[in-house]
């Protein structure tokens, strides 16, 4: 009779298991590798996937500038963090952790920009009242309005604000009272 040795079940992901575990972000990358294919496999595997990829992109008659469009585009990264905000929306990335939200997710985007030293930071807010922030370490304080104006360029251009604009009502006369014309006896 065989024995398993190990747990044939796999591990429950999730708030409750993982306090780290936030919705929309990516898991981290584990430090393990299966090597379970040599290393000259993989290599053919993944030149035949590039030259597949490739020669369907030709046919279809896509080159790989028709699919980034014209348009304003903020990039901003540090030793660990890193923004970039373009006409897909907006993805963050610190460390291992990244997301991205496309800009009908986004209800808002924040900037700061500190008195004292070089983190700007950045906050995306969503329409169910979550923000995610982020701080990029400038090389010097003068980028920070460098930064500003790229990410409003970026901002004008494709975040749409969905708040109906309502008129203001035009303020009407008094109104006074019509005074009966008097009865001649």
């Amino acid at each position: 009779m065989e024995q398993r040795i190990g747990s044939s079940s796999k591990p429950l992901e999730g708030a409750g298991f993982d306090p780290a575990f936030v919705p929309g972000l990516t898991s981290p990358v584990s430090g393990e590798t299966e090597d379970t294919e040599p290393a000259d496999a993989v290599e053919a595997a993944d030149t035949h996937e590039s030259t597949v990829t490739a020669e369907a992109s030709e046919e279809a008659g896509e080159t790989a500038g028709d699919e980034i469009p014209d348009g304003p585009v903020f990039e901003a990264a540090d030793r660990r963090a890193k923004i970039v905000a373009d006409h897909r929306g907006v993805r963050l990335s610190l460390d291992d952790q990244a997301c991205e939200f496309r800009w009908d997710e986004i209800g808002a985007v924040e900037t700061e920009s500190p008195r004292f030293g070089k983190r700007f930071t950045i906050t995306v807010h969503t329409p169910d009242r979550r923000w995610y922030p982020i701080e990029i370490e400038a090389t010097s304080r003068a980028l920070f309005a460098e930064w500003d104006d790229q990410l409003d360029a970026v901002m004008d251009k494709y975040f749409e604000d969905e708040t109906p604009q309502t008129e203001t009502p035009q303020t009407e006369e008094p109104r006074t009272e019509k005074e009966e014309p008097e009865e001649s006896d």
